[in-house]
């Protein structure tokens, strides 16, 4: 008989004061929770301690997307109705599939404008699940446009105002295209990059553009029936070689996040490019990663099920009550767990 993994087993208690509303001032001092799967221990250092864990040879794979600040507030030119879009994704040229609110005003041969005309858009059509095909109008260079009246797309349990843009992007952020960070990036200086490439271990990247399916909720209480979402990957020809090189050479492949995973074990790995919608949970068999930095996920997630899958379901949930008993900081401004 199959066992059957309900979305209640991922469940843990987190008090809301342990979600982080903002970054930490010095990235590489969070706090970082090193799990090592084989004697399944739990030790507590900071996160420019990840270098001592990092051994010549080994490759870090890192998502080197870039957010968008995709989140605009403009008005319906008809009404002058206050209205909001969230950028999900282009579809080709200045066609775009964007989230609106509210949706009920906002249907086909409507008109907005944000920033006091400084960017149009029409209603083109009404897509699947809600979300809307609009086509944009203005002058100039669409991601200026976009970087002086968008606004950062936070995660629903960010309260606060973010003062910078930068604060919400890697450092080595490169290519525009994501509605979300990949968080675990945040924690990386460009000092103690440079530290990591100096010790003879290899940086590789891959791009995923992070999609705001990310933050779905799981509703299905047997996981298996869950409908994930999917986000566009890529991985050059030079980045494929340097982790099929330390593969061949009998490295280490650390992947830095959710996203960089989710690429590797999609492809596992070559040149390519793509969708992924991999769904990975306990029962899984990894094909390409060694070890994951990453941070603390929200209860029931897909995320907390790929952590789970990769360290075993009772040792994350008895890592997560100790992070909740030491007061780590939670989700996307919060502490990293690296698991060995």
């Amino acid at each position: 008989m199959k066992f059957i993994m309900k979305l209640s087993d991922f469940n843990y208690d987190l008090p809301k004061e342990l979600i982080a509303q903002v970054p930490i001032e010095k990235r590489d001092e969070a706090r970082l929770m090193v799990l090592n799967r084989k004697n399944k221990t739990i030790e507590h250092k900071v996160f420019k301690d990840i270098i001592d864990y990092l051994q010549p040879g080994d490759c870090l794979v890192r998502n080197n997307t870039k957010v968008i600040p995709a989140r605009l507030y403009g008005k319906k030119e008809q009404t002058g109705a206050n209205v909001e879009f969230l950028l999900l994704n282009r579809i080709e040229g200045d066609t775009w599939e964007v989230m609106v609110r509210p949706g009920k005003k906002l249907m086909p041969g409507a008109q907005v404008s944000f920033g006091d005309g400084l960017l149009k858009a029409d209603i083109l059509d009404k897509m699947e699940g809600g979300n809307r095909k609009v086509e944009f109008h203005y002058d100039g260079i669409f991601n200026e446009i976009l970087d002086q009246i968008g606004l950062m797309p936070l995660p629903p349990y960010i309260k606060e105002k973010l003062e910078k843009k930068e604060m919400y992007q890697t450092v080595y952020a490169k290519y525009d295209g994501s509605a979300a960070a990949p968080t675990a990036g945040l924690h990386f200086t460009e000092e103690l990059l440079q530290k990591i490439k100096d010790k003879g271990v290899e940086i590789a990247n891959v791009t995923l553009h992070v999609g705001i399916g990310t933050f779905r909720p799981v509703k299905e209480e047997n996981i298996e029936e869950h409908d994930m979402h999917t986000e566009h990957y890529y991985i050059k020809k030079e980045d494929a070689e340097k982790i099929n090189n330390t593969r061949k050479n009998g490295g280490r492949i650390i992947a830095v996040g959710t996203t960089s995973c989710r690429v590797l074990e999609s492809v596992a790995v070559k040149e390519v490019e793509g969708d992924t919608s991999i769904f990975i949970y306990p029962g899984y068999k990894f094909k390409c990663i060694d070890s994951l930095i990453t941070n603390f996920h929200l209860p029931e997630s897909t995320l907390v099920m790929l952590v789970s899958a990769l360290a075993g379901r009772e040792y994350i949930l008895d890592a997560y009550k100790e992070a909740v008993n030491q007061k780590y900081r939670f989700f996307s401004f919060g502490d990293a767990m690296y698991i060995e």
